[in-house]
């Protein structure tokens, strides 16, 4: 399998470097960000693979986050996996366009399976 660029965004530091420490494991290059005002720029600098958002992050939430990717030409068709403890969490990602939704706490086994489905 080829080395995808993962971009994570989350707020919380100890999530960020459990998917951090997942992803790598099963080969994949990681780029983590606790700041969604980032976001953009490490899409337009880095142009990873795959795309995993958290829903509720301070300032720009991941349904923002989602919407700017979506209404983007240029990324538009990028999977966008959206991860939330929140219950209303997976409809808010559908109706958002997410590619997928993960409810956190998640189950390493599904999260990894459900990237690489979007990764292969």
């Amino acid at each position: 399998m080829d080395n995808k660029k993962i971009l994570i965004c989350d707020d919380d530091e100890g999530i960020l470097d459990v998917l951090e420490l997942i992803l790598e494991e099963t080969g994949h290059t990681v780029i983590p960000e606790q700041n969604s005002l980032n976001v953009r720029s490490i899409l337009d600098k880095h142009s990873p693979d795959l795309v995993i958002l958290d829903l509720w992050m301070p300032v720009l939430s991941g349904d923002q986050l989602l919407s700017m990717i979506r209404n983007s030409p240029s990324y538009s068709n990028l999977p966008v996996i959206i991860i939330s403890a929140s219950t209303d969490g997976q409809e808010i990602a559908m109706n958002h366009r997410a590619s997928a939704f993960i409810a956190k706490p998640f189950d390493y086994e599904n999260l990894i399976s459900v990237v690489n489905k979007f990764l292969d």
